[in-house]
């Protein structure tokens, strides 16, 4: 192993993967370094019963950028799974993202003009000068039926709290169209990776020092010495040994079993909106990639927990006090030198995976 390289990525991560990637290519020496023992961070996949299995929830990649895209097809094919969830309340099913099938579900509209009519009037209902919580946004944007049906009881499992209490911005990734399409992203490119995300990761990873199972808090100073710069790409309060205070985080919990049948629910993802199902879907991995044959099926339920120090942080809590208290951390970071920050974890913020490349980008394009 070579003891001096001109930058230490901590993290095996999608963000750390395409770091590490563009500067091998452009001649710089790289180590990653893993505190688990496989690469690809939460896009890790694994191969069970002849099915690529998503370790740590689904993940399709969706973009409109084609620089994007161009970049990771350099290291995967990818295939042509659109994704199209389905919708469990209280056993009554209904297609996703919230479309002119979701309306006749609900109300047996067969028209845009009738659902527009019905959602109109909800949304009139509901009609504030502001909206102050996400409850708000959400009778405002979708009206009652939707809010309570689809939305309510699966957004307050996933962050363990009451609608009224949660910040009204959330609300803005949901769709809602007035067409007949199931197609969840408006995005012109999507596909998942055939034979699963880790297989590309592996491959951005070629020529590049990987040490695996390795905790960059072990020992920092020794790992930041054997580099002239740091990329950073966990939880950026750890990095900081809480200083300020900790960030709060949303975390999950799967649960994946193997069964003795072909196919259990006949789609990748349903969603499981009320509040009642202690689970927010159930995610069926075959169905990821049609070309994958198997007498099996391996199936994966997702539990939203609360996060606890030395668990694994998965959605950072952006609430104003959170987003106060990130702000100190990121002034911070910007002052400590031989440092760089980056990803979901060091930016404290949702992102898709394109976002991440995108912000890679961004961060390599600086001269």
């Amino acid at each position: 192993m070579k003891s001096n390289y001109d930058y230490l990525i901590v993290g095996a991560g999608l963000f750390g993967a395409a770091f590490a990637q563009i500067m091998t290519e452009r001649g710089k020496k790289c180590l990653v370094v893993e505190k688990r023992e496989a690469v690809g961070g939460n896009v890790a996949t694994e191969q069970v019963e002849g099915i690529t299995v998503h370790k740590f929830g689904a993940h399709i990649f969706h973009t409109d950028n084609k620089r994007v895209w161009s970049y990771v097809n350099r290291f995967a094919e990818f295939n042509n799974f659109v994704n199209s969830p389905i919708a469990n309340y209280k056993g009554k099913l209904y297609n996703l993202p919230f479309n002119m099938h979701t309306f006749y579900q609900l109300w047996g509209c067969r028209t845009p003009a009738e659902a527009h009519a019905i959602i109109d009037a909800q949304r009139a209902a509901a009609a504030k000068d502001e909206p102050q919580n996400l409850e708000e946004k959400a009778l405002m944007s979708v009206g009652e039926d939707v809010y309570k049906t689809l939305i309510k009881g699966y957004t307050e499992k996933q962050w363990g709290r009451d609608c009224k209490y949660l910040p009204a911005f959330i609300i803005g990734r949901v769709p809602l169209r007035f067409v007949y399409d199931n197609n969840y992203f408006n995005d012109r490119y999507q596909g998942i990776p055939l034979g699963g995300y880790s297989q590309m990761i592996k491959k951005m990873l070629e020529g590049v020092d990987v040490m695996l199972g390795v905790d960059y808090f072990s020992d920092r100073a020794k790992f930041d010495g054997m580099a002239k710069t740091t990329l950073y790409t966990g939880p950026i309060d750890r990095f900081f040994d809480y200083e300020y205070g900790e960030l709060e985080y949303r975390s999950l919990r799967f649960e994946t079993e193997v069964m003795d049948i072909e196919d259990y629910q006949g789609n990748a993802v349903v969603n499981y909106t009320d509040y009642e199902t202690p689970y927010t879907r159930i995610i069926e991995h075959k169905h990821f990639d049609r070309t994958q044959k198997s007498d099996k099926t391996v199936v994966t339920r997702e539990y939203p927990v609360a996060f606890e120090k030395g668990g694994e942080p998965y959605y950072p809590i952006n609430d104003e006090s959170n987003s106060e208290l990130y702000k100190k951390y990121a002034e911070k970071a910007k002052q400590t030198p031989n440092m760089l920050f980056g990803g979901r974890l060091a930016g404290y913020k949702y992102y898709d995976m394109d976002d991440t490349i995108a912000a890679v980008f961004e961060l390599t394009d600086k001269p």
